[in-house]
């Protein structure tokens, strides 16, 4: 059985000792996810979107960043 490849692409490390962990995920099929893990203290939760979601997701974390630095 052939496993899929994860690549890091970045670990961040945020508030109050967690962690965001993004890797990019490529399925023998050919099919390629963004896996999201978030470590808080010893639970973790993970989660794979698609292109198009983590495109949204993105667009509205810039925006709430950007209105926050200038509010």
């Amino acid at each position: 059985m052939t496993e899929s490849i994860k690549t890091r692409l970045t670990s961040i490390s945020a508030p109050y000792g967690r962690e965001v962990r993004l890797d990019d995920v490529a399925y023998p099929s050919g099919m390629r996810l963004l896996r999201l893990t978030i470590r808080e203290g010893s639970r973790y939760t993970v989660m794979e979107i698609d292109a198009a979601t983590a495109r949204e997701w993105s667009d509205a974390m810039r925006a709430w960043a950007d209105s926050s630095a200038t509010g």
